[in-house]
Protein backbone atom coordinates (compact mmCIF):
# COMPACT_ATOMS: atom_id res chain seq x y z
CA UNK A 1 0.00 0.00 0.00
CA UNK A 2 1.08 3.56 -0.68
CA UNK A 3 1.85 5.85 2.25
CA UNK A 4 0.17 9.05 1.08
CA UNK A 5 1.53 11.09 4.01
CA UNK A 6 5.08 10.08 3.15
CA UNK A 7 4.48 10.80 -0.55
CA UNK A 8 3.14 14.27 0.26
CA UNK A 9 6.11 15.08 2.51
CA UNK A 10 8.56 13.76 -0.07
CA UNK A 11 6.99 15.85 -2.84
CA UNK A 12 7.20 19.03 -0.80
CA UNK A 13 10.79 18.25 0.22
CA UNK A 14 11.82 17.65 -3.38
CA UNK A 15 10.20 20.88 -4.52
CA UNK A 16 12.02 22.87 -1.84
CA UNK A 17 15.28 21.09 -2.64
CA UNK A 18 14.91 21.98 -6.30
CA UNK A 19 14.21 25.64 -5.54
CA UNK A 20 17.04 26.05 -3.05
CA UNK A 21 19.72 24.05 -4.80
CA UNK A 22 19.01 24.65 -8.45
CA UNK A 23 17.97 28.30 -8.23
CA UNK A 24 19.82 28.94 -4.95
CA UNK A 25 17.40 31.70 -3.96
CA UNK A 26 14.48 31.62 -1.58
CA UNK A 27 11.72 32.03 -4.16
CA UNK A 28 10.80 29.42 -6.77
CA UNK A 29 9.37 32.14 -9.01
CA UNK A 30 12.81 33.14 -10.23
CA UNK A 31 13.61 34.49 -13.65
CA UNK A 32 16.83 32.63 -14.35
CA UNK A 33 18.70 34.30 -17.23
CA UNK A 34 19.80 30.89 -18.50
CA UNK A 35 16.17 29.99 -19.14
CA UNK A 36 15.95 33.09 -21.34
CA UNK A 37 18.93 32.05 -23.45
CA UNK A 38 21.97 33.34 -21.53
CA UNK A 39 25.11 31.23 -21.64
CA UNK A 40 27.76 31.40 -18.94
CA UNK A 41 30.69 30.63 -21.21
CA UNK A 42 32.17 34.15 -21.25
CA UNK A 43 31.89 34.35 -25.06
CA UNK A 44 28.22 34.29 -26.04
CA UNK A 45 26.47 37.67 -26.04
CA UNK A 46 23.78 37.29 -23.37
CA UNK A 47 22.49 40.87 -23.44
CA UNK A 48 19.08 40.03 -24.93
CA UNK A 49 18.53 37.19 -22.47
CA UNK A 50 19.21 39.49 -19.52
CA UNK A 51 16.82 42.10 -20.87
CA UNK A 52 14.07 39.55 -21.41
CA UNK A 53 14.52 38.16 -17.91
CA UNK A 54 14.38 41.66 -16.43
CA UNK A 55 11.27 42.62 -18.40
CA UNK A 56 9.45 39.49 -17.28
CA UNK A 57 10.40 40.02 -13.65
CA UNK A 58 9.54 43.72 -13.71
CA UNK A 59 6.04 42.97 -14.99
CA UNK A 60 5.44 40.13 -12.55
CA UNK A 61 2.76 40.50 -9.92
CA UNK A 62 4.48 37.91 -7.74
CA UNK A 63 7.67 38.65 -5.82
CA UNK A 64 10.16 38.47 -8.71
CA UNK A 65 13.79 37.40 -8.68
CA UNK A 66 16.20 37.82 -11.58
CA UNK A 67 18.84 35.18 -11.07
CA UNK A 68 22.30 34.95 -12.65
CA UNK A 69 23.78 31.54 -11.75
CA UNK A 70 27.45 30.66 -11.64
CA UNK A 71 29.31 31.21 -14.86
CA UNK A 72 30.72 34.12 -16.84
CA UNK A 73 28.20 36.13 -18.86
CA UNK A 74 29.18 38.52 -21.63
CA UNK A 75 26.79 41.47 -21.75
CA UNK A 76 26.74 44.80 -23.51
CA UNK A 77 24.76 47.82 -22.30
CA UNK A 78 21.88 46.82 -20.03
CA UNK A 79 19.05 49.30 -19.53
CA UNK A 80 16.99 47.80 -16.72
CA UNK A 81 13.99 50.10 -16.66
CA UNK A 82 11.12 50.48 -14.26
CA UNK A 83 8.76 51.13 -12.78
CA UNK A 84 8.09 47.53 -11.78
CA UNK A 85 4.93 46.06 -10.28
CA UNK A 86 6.69 44.55 -7.24
CA UNK A 87 10.00 44.87 -5.44
CA UNK A 88 12.63 43.11 -7.57
CA UNK A 89 15.57 41.01 -6.39
CA UNK A 90 18.53 40.91 -8.77
CA UNK A 91 20.89 38.18 -7.58
CA UNK A 92 24.29 37.59 -9.18
CA UNK A 93 26.06 34.35 -8.29
CA UNK A 94 28.19 34.49 -11.43
CA UNK A 95 30.35 37.10 -13.17
CA UNK A 96 29.25 39.70 -15.70
CA UNK A 97 31.93 40.82 -18.16
CA UNK A 98 31.95 43.57 -20.77
CA UNK A 99 33.27 42.99 -24.29
CA UNK A 100 37.03 43.42 -24.73
CA UNK A 101 36.39 46.14 -27.33
CA UNK A 102 35.84 49.17 -25.10
CA UNK A 103 33.67 50.87 -27.73
CA UNK A 104 30.96 48.26 -27.15
CA UNK A 105 29.94 49.99 -23.92
CA UNK A 106 32.13 53.11 -24.01
CA UNK A 107 29.78 55.07 -26.24
CA UNK A 108 26.99 54.67 -23.70
CA UNK A 109 27.09 56.60 -20.46
CA UNK A 110 26.43 53.45 -18.44
CA UNK A 111 27.13 49.74 -18.74
CA UNK A 112 24.35 48.58 -16.39
CA UNK A 113 21.62 51.04 -15.47
CA UNK A 114 18.64 50.66 -13.16
CA UNK A 115 16.20 53.40 -14.10
CA UNK A 116 13.10 54.46 -12.16
CA UNK A 117 12.99 51.31 -10.05
CA UNK A 118 11.38 51.71 -6.63
CA UNK A 119 12.09 48.69 -4.47
CA UNK A 120 15.23 46.83 -5.55
CA UNK A 121 17.72 44.43 -3.98
CA UNK A 122 20.95 43.72 -5.86
CA UNK A 123 23.08 40.96 -4.34
CA UNK A 124 26.49 39.48 -4.76
CA UNK A 125 28.58 38.41 -7.66
CA UNK A 126 31.22 40.17 -9.74
CA UNK A 127 31.09 42.65 -12.60
CA UNK A 128 34.20 43.27 -14.71
CA UNK A 129 34.10 46.15 -17.20
CA UNK A 130 37.60 45.35 -18.55
CA UNK A 131 38.60 48.99 -18.57
CA UNK A 132 42.32 48.60 -19.39
CA UNK A 133 41.90 49.21 -23.12
CA UNK A 134 39.83 52.31 -22.51
CA UNK A 135 42.35 53.74 -20.05
CA UNK A 136 45.16 53.13 -22.55
CA UNK A 137 43.20 55.08 -25.16
CA UNK A 138 42.74 57.96 -22.71
CA UNK A 139 46.38 58.04 -21.71
CA UNK A 140 47.53 57.80 -25.33
CA UNK A 141 45.54 60.86 -26.36
CA UNK A 142 43.54 58.96 -28.97
CA UNK A 143 39.96 59.51 -30.05
CA UNK A 144 38.15 57.73 -27.25
CA UNK A 145 34.47 57.35 -26.34
CA UNK A 146 33.19 59.10 -23.25
CA UNK A 147 33.45 55.89 -21.24
CA UNK A 148 30.82 54.08 -19.21
CA UNK A 149 30.00 53.85 -15.55
CA UNK A 150 29.70 50.23 -14.53
CA UNK A 151 26.43 50.51 -12.59
CA UNK A 152 24.14 53.52 -12.35
CA UNK A 153 21.03 53.90 -10.22
CA UNK A 154 18.97 56.75 -11.68
CA UNK A 155 15.67 57.92 -10.19
CA UNK A 156 15.59 54.84 -7.94
CA UNK A 157 14.21 54.59 -4.41
CA UNK A 158 14.47 52.04 -1.61
CA UNK A 159 17.49 50.19 -2.95
CA UNK A 160 19.88 47.71 -1.34
CA UNK A 161 23.18 46.91 -3.07
CA UNK A 162 25.07 44.25 -1.16
CA UNK A 163 28.06 41.99 -1.62
CA UNK A 164 29.05 43.10 -5.12
CA UNK A 165 32.61 43.07 -6.47
CA UNK A 166 33.29 45.65 -9.20
CA UNK A 167 36.48 45.38 -11.24
CA UNK A 168 38.14 47.76 -13.69
CA UNK A 169 35.33 50.14 -14.55
CA UNK A 170 35.98 52.39 -17.54
CA UNK A 171 34.99 55.36 -15.39
CA UNK A 172 32.92 55.50 -12.18
CA UNK A 173 32.18 52.07 -10.70
CA UNK A 174 28.88 52.82 -8.90
CA UNK A 175 26.78 55.91 -9.61
CA UNK A 176 23.75 57.08 -7.65
CA UNK A 177 21.74 59.97 -9.06
CA UNK A 178 18.33 61.48 -8.33
CA UNK A 179 17.68 58.64 -5.89
CA UNK A 180 16.71 58.21 -2.25
CA UNK A 181 16.98 55.63 0.51
CA UNK A 182 19.84 53.66 -0.99
CA UNK A 183 22.01 51.38 1.16
CA UNK A 184 25.32 50.11 -0.17
CA UNK A 185 27.24 47.55 1.88
CA UNK A 186 29.94 44.89 1.70
CA UNK A 187 31.27 46.08 -1.65
CA UNK A 188 34.73 45.42 -3.05
CA UNK A 189 35.74 47.93 -5.70
CA UNK A 190 39.07 47.60 -7.48
CA UNK A 191 40.91 49.43 -10.26
CA UNK A 192 44.62 50.33 -10.60
CA UNK A 193 45.82 53.51 -8.89
CA UNK A 194 46.68 55.03 -12.28
CA UNK A 195 43.28 54.43 -13.90
CA UNK A 196 41.69 57.82 -14.77
CA UNK A 197 38.36 58.94 -13.29
CA UNK A 198 37.52 55.55 -11.83
CA UNK A 199 35.71 56.85 -8.73
CA UNK A 200 34.49 54.04 -6.55
CA UNK A 201 31.07 55.46 -5.69
CA UNK A 202 29.72 58.79 -6.94
CA UNK A 203 26.56 60.27 -5.41
CA UNK A 204 24.75 63.32 -6.76
CA UNK A 205 21.25 64.80 -6.46
CA UNK A 206 20.36 62.13 -3.91
CA UNK A 207 19.23 61.84 -0.28
CA UNK A 208 19.29 59.19 2.40
CA UNK A 209 22.35 57.28 1.13
CA UNK A 210 24.26 54.85 3.37
CA UNK A 211 27.63 53.34 2.41
CA UNK A 212 28.83 50.73 4.88
CA UNK A 213 31.58 48.16 5.37
CA UNK A 214 33.23 48.34 1.96
CA UNK A 215 36.75 48.17 0.50
CA UNK A 216 37.55 50.63 -2.30
CA UNK A 217 40.84 50.63 -4.19
CA UNK A 218 40.81 52.77 -7.29
CA UNK A 219 42.37 55.54 -9.38
CA UNK A 220 40.19 58.47 -8.28
CA UNK A 221 37.99 59.31 -5.29
CA UNK A 222 36.97 56.28 -3.27
CA UNK A 223 33.69 58.12 -2.71
CA UNK A 224 32.71 61.44 -4.28
CA UNK A 225 29.68 63.47 -3.26
CA UNK A 226 28.31 65.93 -5.80
CA UNK A 227 25.84 68.82 -5.59
CA UNK A 228 22.31 68.39 -4.22
CA UNK A 229 23.28 65.49 -1.96
CA UNK A 230 22.04 65.34 1.64
CA UNK A 231 21.64 63.02 4.61
CA UNK A 232 24.48 60.60 3.87
CA UNK A 233 26.12 58.15 6.26
CA UNK A 234 29.48 56.59 5.34
CA UNK A 235 31.04 54.13 7.79
CA UNK A 236 33.65 51.37 7.92
CA UNK A 237 35.21 52.10 4.55
CA UNK A 238 38.73 51.01 3.67
CA UNK A 239 39.97 53.54 1.11
CA UNK A 240 43.21 53.28 -0.83
CA UNK A 241 44.80 53.57 -3.18
CA UNK A 242 42.77 56.46 -4.56
CA UNK A 243 42.10 60.15 -3.98
CA UNK A 244 40.25 59.80 -0.68
CA UNK A 245 36.65 60.68 0.17
CA UNK A 246 35.58 63.99 -1.33
CA UNK A 247 32.68 66.37 -1.15
CA UNK A 248 32.74 67.99 -4.58
CA UNK A 249 33.88 69.20 -6.75
CA UNK A 250 31.35 71.98 -6.12
CA UNK A 251 30.89 75.32 -7.84
CA UNK A 252 30.56 74.12 -11.41
CA UNK A 253 27.71 76.58 -12.00
CA UNK A 254 26.17 79.69 -10.51
CA UNK A 255 22.81 78.08 -9.71
CA UNK A 256 23.91 74.93 -7.93
CA UNK A 257 22.32 73.11 -5.01
CA UNK A 258 24.48 72.45 -2.01
CA UNK A 259 25.55 69.47 0.10
CA UNK A 260 24.38 69.00 3.69
CA UNK A 261 24.30 66.54 6.58
CA UNK A 262 27.16 64.20 5.64
CA UNK A 263 28.91 61.88 8.11
CA UNK A 264 32.09 59.90 7.44
CA UNK A 265 33.03 57.69 10.39
CA UNK A 266 35.18 54.76 11.53
CA UNK A 267 37.15 54.45 8.30
CA UNK A 268 40.77 53.86 7.27
CA UNK A 269 42.72 55.58 4.49
CA UNK A 270 45.89 53.96 3.15
CA UNK A 271 48.34 55.75 0.83
CA UNK A 272 45.67 57.92 -0.74
CA UNK A 273 46.39 61.28 -2.40
CA UNK A 274 43.97 62.92 0.03
CA UNK A 275 42.12 61.90 3.13
CA UNK A 276 38.80 63.67 3.67
CA UNK A 277 38.35 66.67 1.40
CA UNK A 278 35.89 69.40 0.43
CA UNK A 279 36.72 70.87 -2.98
CA UNK A 280 35.19 73.72 -4.95
CA UNK A 281 36.09 75.71 -8.03
CA UNK A 282 37.17 79.34 -7.60
CA UNK A 283 34.20 80.92 -9.37
CA UNK A 284 30.84 82.46 -8.36
CA UNK A 285 28.28 79.94 -7.17
CA UNK A 286 25.26 79.70 -4.93
CA UNK A 287 26.35 76.29 -3.66
CA UNK A 288 27.28 75.27 -0.12
CA UNK A 289 28.66 72.48 2.04
CA UNK A 290 27.35 72.48 5.61
CA UNK A 291 26.80 70.22 8.61
CA UNK A 292 29.64 67.85 7.77
CA UNK A 293 31.14 65.41 10.29
CA UNK A 294 34.41 63.51 9.81
CA UNK A 295 35.14 61.36 12.87
CA UNK A 296 37.15 58.36 14.06
CA UNK A 297 39.41 58.17 11.03
CA UNK A 298 42.83 56.56 10.61
CA UNK A 299 45.33 57.90 8.06
CA UNK A 300 48.19 55.67 6.92
CA UNK A 301 50.76 57.64 4.92
CA UNK A 302 48.06 59.82 3.35
CA UNK A 303 48.58 63.07 1.44
CA UNK A 304 46.53 66.00 2.75
CA UNK A 305 44.69 63.99 5.43
CA UNK A 306 42.41 66.96 6.22
CA UNK A 307 41.81 69.30 3.29
CA UNK A 308 39.39 72.06 2.34
CA UNK A 309 40.33 73.26 -1.12
CA UNK A 310 38.32 76.17 -2.52
CA UNK A 311 40.81 76.72 -5.33
CA UNK A 312 40.29 73.30 -6.88
CA UNK A 313 41.83 73.11 -10.33
CA UNK A 314 43.09 69.63 -11.30
CA UNK A 315 44.15 70.32 -14.90
CA UNK A 316 45.63 73.83 -14.64
CA UNK A 317 42.76 75.49 -16.54
CA UNK A 318 41.65 77.57 -13.58
CA UNK A 319 38.89 80.19 -13.15
CA UNK A 320 41.20 82.27 -10.92
CA UNK A 321 38.27 83.96 -9.23
CA UNK A 322 36.86 83.56 -5.73
CA UNK A 323 34.68 80.59 -4.83
CA UNK A 324 31.09 81.40 -4.07
CA UNK A 325 30.55 78.04 -2.34
CA UNK A 326 29.88 78.57 1.35
CA UNK A 327 31.60 76.02 3.59
CA UNK A 328 30.38 76.04 7.18
CA UNK A 329 29.93 73.84 10.24
CA UNK A 330 32.48 71.16 9.41
CA UNK A 331 33.86 69.01 12.25
CA UNK A 332 37.00 66.86 12.25
CA UNK A 333 37.04 64.65 15.37
CA UNK A 334 39.42 61.86 16.42
CA UNK A 335 41.53 61.83 13.27
CA UNK A 336 44.94 60.22 13.71
CA UNK A 337 47.79 58.68 11.76
CA UNK A 338 50.55 59.69 9.37
CA UNK A 339 50.67 62.21 6.54
CA UNK A 340 52.81 61.93 3.41
CA UNK A 341 52.65 65.74 3.03
CA UNK A 342 54.09 68.13 5.57
CA UNK A 343 50.86 70.13 5.57
CA UNK A 344 48.75 67.55 7.37
CA UNK A 345 45.82 69.95 7.70
CA UNK A 346 45.11 72.45 4.96
CA UNK A 347 42.24 74.94 4.89
CA UNK A 348 42.47 76.94 1.65
CA UNK A 349 39.18 78.80 1.80
CA UNK A 350 37.49 81.49 -0.28
CA UNK A 351 38.40 85.14 0.24
CA UNK A 352 34.84 86.25 -0.51
CA UNK A 353 33.19 83.41 1.46
CA UNK A 354 35.53 82.31 4.25
CA UNK A 355 35.02 78.89 5.83
CA UNK A 356 33.18 79.27 9.14
CA UNK A 357 32.37 76.94 12.00
CA UNK A 358 35.38 74.67 11.41
CA UNK A 359 35.88 72.50 14.51
CA UNK A 360 38.98 70.46 15.29
CA UNK A 361 38.66 67.93 18.13
CA UNK A 362 41.43 65.50 19.13
CA UNK A 363 43.63 65.46 16.03
CA UNK A 364 46.97 63.63 15.96
CA UNK A 365 48.68 63.62 12.57
CA UNK A 366 52.44 63.27 12.12
CA UNK A 367 54.54 63.78 9.01
CA UNK A 368 55.95 60.52 7.65
CA UNK A 369 59.34 62.01 6.80
CA UNK A 370 62.84 60.52 6.90
CA UNK A 371 64.25 63.87 8.03
CA UNK A 372 61.77 63.92 10.91
CA UNK A 373 60.44 67.33 10.01
CA UNK A 374 57.25 68.21 11.89
CA UNK A 375 53.85 68.36 10.30
CA UNK A 376 52.08 71.71 10.17
CA UNK A 377 48.65 73.16 9.53
CA UNK A 378 47.88 75.76 6.87
CA UNK A 379 44.99 78.18 7.08
CA UNK A 380 43.69 80.82 4.70
CA UNK A 381 40.32 82.49 5.23
CA UNK A 382 39.30 79.81 7.74
CA UNK A 383 37.46 80.47 11.00
CA UNK A 384 36.50 78.11 13.77
CA UNK A 385 37.70 76.52 17.01
CA UNK A 386 39.63 73.59 18.42
CA UNK A 387 39.11 71.32 21.43
CA UNK A 388 41.41 68.81 23.15
CA UNK A 389 44.79 67.81 21.78
CA UNK A 390 45.33 69.04 18.23
CA UNK A 391 48.55 68.15 16.43
CA UNK A 392 49.87 69.69 14.32
CA UNK A 393 49.10 72.89 16.18
CA UNK A 394 45.85 74.41 15.01
CA UNK A 395 46.00 77.51 12.83
CA UNK A 396 42.31 78.19 13.42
Amino acid sequence: MYDFKTMKFTSVFCLLFFCLNILIIPSCLAYNVVNFGARGDGRTDSTSAFLRAWSSACHSTSQPNVYIPRGTYLVRTLNLNGPCKRRVEFRIDGTLVAPVNYNAIGNAEFWIMFYKVSGLNVYGGTINAKGHGYWSCRKGGGTCPQGARSIQFMWCNNVLLKGLTSLDSQRVHIGIGYSSNVRVENLKITAPSGSPNTDGIHVQNSRGITIYDSIIKTGDDCISIGPASANMWIEKVGCGPGHGISIGSLGHSLNEDGVANITVANSVFTKTQNGVRIKSWARPSGGFAKNIMFRNLVMRNVGNPIFIDQNYCPHNVCPRQSSGVKVRDVTFKNVKGTSSTQAAMKFDCSASNPCTGIKLHNINLTYNDRLRRPAFAYCKNARGSHVGKVFPKSCI
